[in-house]
């Protein structure tokens, strides 16, 4: 579903040159979940970034769905990938209702004007029909986050791409996030890229997960290597350790 090729971020130009993601590839299957786990700053939401057209100064190459994605896209790769972001305030407008977050999607691919498509999109993601009516600070963080997950999907996209998508969240409603997304993918067969700084929410959620230091990728681990506890580079090591003190 997802292939990437000798991705590079580079900001400013020479003796300035900062490589943000210094030649990254990786692949993801259909109906995977991979995760890319590091510390903050080395580069992993600058790749997600890159995958949902955000970020448009990389070079390489990105497939999705067996097609070139270019840095300009057409509605129809548009649709492909959505994101789902870390802080589910900060994503949503604070002076439109719930509703109108949930029917701009539609409306801006000119499929419409998207209202019909509100009751189910809350319903899916376990919200009353009357939220459509509340404002963004009506809502828990929770609810927030649901109300972004279900923008994400109402244009059935086959790949969400999901950045520090519980880290804003109190623990105690992290993993009720998690089972949802965890049951989404599996009702929809859905391709999951999950960045975190957490082996916690990482090994919950995925099958495979890419460490990354300084822009680049250091270790693979399985999901079986995960729960043994096993690395294969002193990095990983210590980030494994470390997340679990």
């Amino acid at each position: 579903m997802i292939k990437v090729e000798h991705l590079d971020v580079v900001y400013g130009h020479k003796e300035n040159r900062n490589y943000v993601v210094r030649d990254v590839s990786f692949s993801v299957a259909k109906g995977e979940t991979l995760g890319i786990v590091g510390e903050s700053g080395c580069g992993k939401s600058t790749v997600l970034r890159s995958l949902a057209g955000i970020e448009q100064g990389w070079t390489g190459s990105i497939e999705m769905d067996g097609h070139p994605i270019g840095k300009s896209r057409s509605r129809d790769e548009l649709k492909l990938s959505q994101m789902v972001f870390q802080d589910p305030y900060g994503s949503l407008h604070p002076r439109h209702r719930i509703g109108t977050a949930l029917a701009e999607p539609i409306h801006a691919m000119g499929l419409g004007d998207g209202w019909s498509n509100v009751p189910t999109a809350l319903k899916q993601v376990g919200l009353p029909e009357i939220f459509a009516s509340r404002f963004p600070h009506e809502l828990s963080g929770g609810q927030r986050q649901r109300v972004a997950i279900a923008r994400a999907l109402t244009l059935s996209p086959q790949i969400l791409l999901l950045d520090e998508p519980t880290s804003a969240l109190d623990v105690s409603i992290q993993a009720e996030i998690l089972n949802l997304l965890c049951d989404l993918r599996d009702e929809r067969g859905l391709t999951f890229v999950l960045v975190s700084h957490d082996l916690a929410v990482i090994a919950h959620m995925c099958d495979r997960v890419l460490v990354m230091q300084n822009g680049g990728f250091v270790d693979e681990l399985s999901k079986n290597d995960l729960r043994a506890g096993t690395t294969h580079a002193d990095y990983s090591r210590q980030l494994f350790e470390t997340s679990f003190l």
